[in-house]
C-alpha cells in the first residue's frame, strides 16, 4: 500500500477514529510509515486538503491492535483541535457513512458504484446518482434582557451532569431558515421571537447535519415546553448560568455571543 507524500490520515473503524497521543492527534505523514497492511484496509478515499496537504479517509474492517495510537469517538476532537481539522474529521465520518449506506440503488435496487471524479455513487443500470446527505437545521440563542433561554434536552441529559443548551431543530421541506427558527422555538418552548439574526454555520457530523446558527430576541408568550423534546427550560441570568456545552460547539458560540452583547 504505497503513498509517498505526507498526508493526513483519518483512520476509521467501527465508528471510531484512530488518534495518536501527540501533535494534532490525527496521524500525519507517509502512509507507509503507519503500521497498516493491505489486508486491514477496506477503503481509502481522498477527501480534501488541510494545511496544503492531502487528506484521506482510511477504513479498517475492525479495530486491529496495531500498536499505534488509540481508537476514540469523533466527539473527543471537538474543541481540542483546530476547527478546520475537526471539520475534515467530520467529513471523513460522513463520507464513510455515505459509502456504507448507498451500496444499492434506491430507485431500481441494482449495485451502485463510486464515481472517481466526484463524491457520488451511481447506478449504471438506471443512471440514478446519489450524493452525501446533508441535513440542514437551525440552532438559536434567545435573549430576554439579561437572561438567556436554556434547555435541558432529553438527548443531553446525563446523570449528575446535565448540560443546558439553546434550542435547535431540522428544517422542513419548503421552509426558509428564518421560518424554521420561529416554528422550532414556538413548538419547543411556546414563545415567539423577533430580531432573528444569522451568526455562522457549523458542519455537525452526528451523523450529517449542517447547523445554521442564529440569535433572536424574546417577543411574547410564556414558556410551555414540549416534553417530548425537552426535560426543562428556563431563563437564566448571564451571571448565573448552568453547565454549558463545550467550547468549539456552535451552541457555545451563540451563548458566548449573547453574553458579550449583554455585557
Amino acid at each position: 500500500m504505497k503513498n509517498q507524500e505526507n498526508c493526513w490520515w483519518f483512520i476509521l473503524s467501527e465508528g471510531n477514529i484512530l488518534l495518536q497521543p501527540q501533535g494534532e492527534l490525527v496521524p500525519y505523514g507517509n502512509l507507509d510509515d503507519l503500521p497498516l497492511t493491505e489486508s486491514l484496509v477496506v477503503n481509502k478515499v481522498y477527501i480534501g486538503d488541510y494545511q496544503s496537504s492531502p487528506c484521506y479517509l482510511v477504513e479498517l474492517e475492525k479495530q486491529p491492535d496495531i500498536g499505534f495510537g488509540e481508537y476514540n469517538k469523533l466527539r473527543s476532537l471537538l474543541g481540542t483541535v483546530d476547527e478546520r481539522l475537526f471539520d475534515m474529521a467530520g467529513r471523513a465520518f460522513q463520507l464513510s457513512l455515505f459509502y456504507k449506506t448507498h451500496q444499492f440503488c434506491g430507485q431500481c435496487g441494482h449495485k451502485m458504484q463510486a464515481i472517481e471524479w466526484e463524491v457520488a455513487m451511481k447506478c449504471y443500470h438506471c443512471q440514478h446518482r446519489c450524493y452525501p446527505r446533508v441535513s440542514p437545521c437551525i440552532i438559536v440563542g434567545i435573549r430576554k434582557e439579561n437572561k438567556i433561554l436554556l434547555a435541558l434536552h432529553r438527548r443531553h441529559q446525563k446523570d449528575n451532569r446535565p448540560v443546558y443548551t439553546v434550542l435547535a431543530g431540522f428544517t422542513e421541506a419548503g421552509e426558509t431558515l428564518e421560518t424554521c427558527v420561529e416554528r422550532e422555538v414556538f413548538e419547543e418552548s411556546g414563545i415567539k421571537v423577533t430580531n432573528i439574526q444569522y451568526v455562522t454555520s457549523q458542519p455537525w457530523p452526528f451523523p450529517h447535519s449542517l447547523m445554521m446558527g442564529y440569535t433572536a430576541d424574546y417577543l411574547s408568550g410564556d414558556l410551555k415546553i414540549d416534553h417530548r423534546e425537552l426535560v426543562s427550560a428556563d431563563w437564566y441570568d448571564i451571571d448565573d448560568l448552568p453547565l454549558l456545552p463545550n467550547e468549539g460547539t456552535l451552541a457555545r458560540k451563540l451563548i458566548n455571543r449573547l453574553i458579550d452583547q449583554s455585557s
